[in-house]
């Protein structure tokens, strides 16, 4: 939990006092796929022919064209200096495969940061993980866990939603999601980059204790992806486990 409580501080270090520099990803994209998306367009990048790039980037729009060579030729696209590039996959991502849409957005994205840092003369500072985010706030999935209970009651799933709506908004924060199931609560949550996320949660955690004290104060948090009630239970048996060890 402490890797996103300094997160502002760090990326303020490196953009200074200008907000515009920052662009954050909001699509929820894999972050497998992210790593694979950036590491191919890295590699293409030390041999990459534009005018020949160019030439070929009417075959995005193209329905006889492989998906194959689409994935391949839109890196390309994006790591191309000019307007044209980026229109041409802002054409293909009106309607994109659903197998590429994924690909499209993070070559939508790079074309887009290339021409901005290239028109604007400075680099732009590029924020993206697996949960996406709105603006300048990053989206966090969360879990409660009950405490000394098998199942919410209807009463406390209403505690539970109406102390952390209210917490979270206090802190210009919104809660997109709230899930039930046994004594796990998973939330989906906006949240500005220099909120501190332990001491807001613990805050709404609190608040819904005065009522009963039947939540853990330790949560989970993540802003990779969102996580099963079996992975949560999971991950719950291997922390008891590990604490129970001499």
């Amino acid at each position: 939990m402490e890797e996103f409580e300094n997160i502002y501080d760090k990326i303020k270090e490196i953009i200074g006092d200008n907000p515009d520099r920052l662009s954050i990803l909001e699509e929820k994209v894999d972050i497998d796929l992210q790593v694979e998306y950036f590491e191919y367009s890295r590699r293409i990048k030390e041999a990459l022919d534009k005018e020949t790039t160019l030439n070929e980037s009417c075959k995005l729009l193209d329905p006889a064209i492989s998906v194959e060579d689409k994935r391949n030729l839109l890196p390309r696209l994006a790591s191309i200096e000019e307007v044209e590039a980026y229109r041409i996959i802002e054409r293909f991502m009106k309607d994109p495969p659903k197998e590429l849409k994924s690909w499209g957005i993070l070559a939508l994205l790079e074309s887009k940061m290339l021409l901005e840092s290239k028109f604007l003369n400075e680099n732009k500072v590029f924020i993206s993980t697996g949960l996406g985010g709105k603006g300048n706030k990053l989206r966090y999935f969360i879990a409660l866990l009950g405490r000394g209970i098998q199942e919410f009651s209807d009463l406390q799933k209403k505690i539970i939603r109406t102390e952390f709506t209210m917490t979270l908004k206090k802190y210009d924060s919104t809660i997109e999601e709230i899930n039930f199931h046994e004594s796990f609560a998973t939330l989906l949550a906006i949240m500005p980059m220099h909120v501190i996320i332990k001491k807001v949660f613990r805050e709404a955690i609190d608040e819904c204790n005065l009522y009963g004290e039947f939540l853990m104060l330790n949560f989970i948090i993540t802003n990779v992806k969102v996580l099963s009630f079996e992975e949560i239970r999971e991950f719950v048996a291997k922390q008891n486990k590990n604490s129970s060890l001499p």
